[in-house]
């Protein structure tokens, strides 16, 4: 049965990706759909593919739609209300977890070194915000190697983006090809595009074996660290005190809109 409700999920999954700071992987556990992401990317190969891929295509579908559709406007978002923006994913993210500890039965399963791997996580995510890197300017000249920077950017950036609470936009800034795939895709420039394509496709299918790995073997643990990453991510979309008292106002406004969104999400998605 195909899973068509994924197409609202992606498109919440696709706007977050086009922002710095917003992990996609962090939109699927606030989602409540993490573990089952990991485990269809897995068994595309298996026996059971025809099932994995009607949750997985609906899914494409809803990221592809919302970062074609919203790039140009989270672009602009992003350019010029950075603050209102960030607080509105910071509601969201803040107000997801308390369900994320209710699914990882955190009161009865987690240990004290369960609490640890927790911190330890919080800290790897929330250290990325010292991590200064300057806009690029979009690249004009595209050469073959342009084009190997263009598919191992989307290799690491993709391998990021599926662990909560890392950015694969953010790891784009720092790579400095940021601007680049954005204007790629704001003007539907294909080879740019396929190519970054590719290897985030590459990417999301090695780094989820990898967790799928962890999330079967070692449950509780897995899922500390993921809410340590996801806390950690907070730190790092946070984008200090608005300058004025408008804009103070209007994050106010957004990080309440985040945290009845996902009050909402949470009980639909996690009851």
């Amino acid at each position: 049965m195909w899973e068509w409700k994924n197409i609202y999920r992606g498109m919440i999954m696709g706007a977050s990706d086009v922002i710095p700071g917003v992990s996609g992987g962090t939109i699927a556990v606030m989602l409540g759909i993490y573990d089952r992401l990991i485990a269809a990317i897995n068994g595309i190969f298996s026996k059971e593919w025809k099932t994995h891929l009607r949750f997985l295509i609906p899914l494409g579908i809803g990221v592809v739609t919302s970062i074609l559709v919203l790039a140009k406007l989270i672009e602009w978002l992003f350019e010029h209300y950075p603050a209102p923006t960030q607080f509105l994913f910071m509601g969201l993210i803040i107000g997801i977890i308390p369900y994320l500890a209710q699914k990882s039965e955190m009161k009865t399963n987690f240990k004290p070194y369960h609490y640890i791997l927790l911190l330890i996580g919080a800290v790897i995510v929330a250290s990325m915000v010292f991590f200064k890197s300057e806009e690029t300017a979009v690249i004009q000249d595209i050469t073959t190697g342009t084009y190997v920077l263009l598919f191992f950017s989307g290799f690491i950036a993709s391998a990021a983006m599926i662990l909560p609470g890392i950015s694969g936009s953010f790891i784009l800034l720092i790579i400095g090809v940021y601007s680049t795939v954005i204007s790629s895709i704001s003007n539907f420039q294909l080879d740019v595009i396929f190519v970054v394509g590719v290897g985030i496709l590459i990417g999301i299918v090695v780094m989820s074996k990898l967790i799928k790995f962890f999330l079967e073997n070692y449950s509780s643990a897995t899922y500390a660290l993921i809410i340590g990453l996801v806390v950690g991510s907070i730190v790092v979309i946070f984008p200090g005190i608005p300058e004025s008292a408008a804009l103070i106002i209007a994050s106010v406004l957004t990080f309440l809109v985040g945290l009845f969104f996902a009050r909402v999400l949470g009980r639909i998605e996690y009851s």
